[in-house]
């Protein structure tokens, strides 16, 4: 775009606006909008909430707040734990078997994927096995991995690599597999060595699959993880919603989802921004 000036009485005045600045300012005002849009959407689910909730008995309340709670008692029960420090320390337990899990079962599979979507026929020969693991409702294989490890953190580690494994693995497959065989060979026959391909063709074209993989594994690591604590352990944010549960506490039921919905977010956009950085490099040329 051609640059363009005016002079207003001894003022130049450069009215140049590239089409990216113009771009970036169009996408950075519909952003704020739309957070606009989300707080306002957020803020009026929770007056509707704190309105319709109530105490029965005193007529100003269309569902009792024994089975919906408020959000004004949900608060105060995360503000007590936050208090008493119970909210870290359990925070922290979960949080521990998530990495652990997550780093286990995301470097076993993207290595998995990696050697069988370089060899066919190893990966053929484990076809049917793969599959049959695959299919098996990974959180049924919870209870064995308590009678194996007990009720301490091993059998959550367990359990979320087990998870985080078969996602992450058949994603790393898929993208190794769906690099482009014509490219290959060209680049042998112009000399190129297995490591050179592999580094130059075979890993940039995967990981945009490989992150949709880890993208995948987030959630359902969160989710092995306090399904491992609900059914056996005496900490983590499982057990707290369970601890909530048999007290009849409903705000601390609510108070424990709302902590690992919270979580599940900030861990997934921690992941968006790492696959941003990291292939920054798709959106360069556009």
């Amino acid at each position: 775009m051609a640059a363009t000036n005016v002079l207003e009485g001894e003022v130049l005045v450069d009215t140049t606006r590239t089409e990216d600045e113009l771009s970036e300012s169009r996408f950075l005002g519909s952003r704020w909008q739309m957070w606009l849009v989300r707080l306002g959407l957020l803020a009026l689910l929770l007056v509707l909430w704190q309105l319709i909730s109530g105490d029965q008995k005193t007529g100003f309340a269309l569902v009792d707040k024994f089975w919906v709670s408020r959000p004004s008692d949900i608060g105060g029960r995360i503000g007590d734990w936050l208090r008493n420090g119970s909210l870290w320390f359990h925070l922290a337990i979960t949080l521990q078997e998530m990495a652990a899990g997550f780093v286990i079962g995301s470097v076993t599979g993207i290595l998995a994927g990696v050697v069988l979507g370089r060899n066919q026929w190893v990966a053929t020969t484990l076809d049917p096995f793969i599959i049959g693991f695959n299919s098996i409702p990974k959180l049924a294989l919870a209870p064995l991995f308590i009678l194996w490890f007990g009720i301490d953190m091993q059998p959550k580690i367990v359990l979320v690599a087990t998870a985080v494994f078969f996602l992450t693995f058949l994603n790393t497959y898929a993208g190794v597999r769906d690099v482009d065989t014509e490219l290959i060979d060209i680049l042998r026959l112009m000399g190129a060595g297995q490591r050179q391909i592999f580094f130059r063709v075979i890993l940039p074209s995967a990981t945009p699959w490989i992150f949709t993989g880890l993208k995948l594994a987030v959630p359902y690591s969160l989710i092995a993880a306090v399904v491992g604590e609900i059914m056996a352990a005496n900490r983590g944010l499982g057990y707290l919603l369970v601890h909530a549960q048999g007290q009849f506490d409903t705000a601390g039921v609510f108070a424990a989802i709302i902590i690992l919905m919270v979580l599940g977010l900030i861990i997934n956009e921690g992941v968006n921004r790492l696959e941003h950085h990291l292939l920054r490099w798709r959106t360069a040329g556009h």
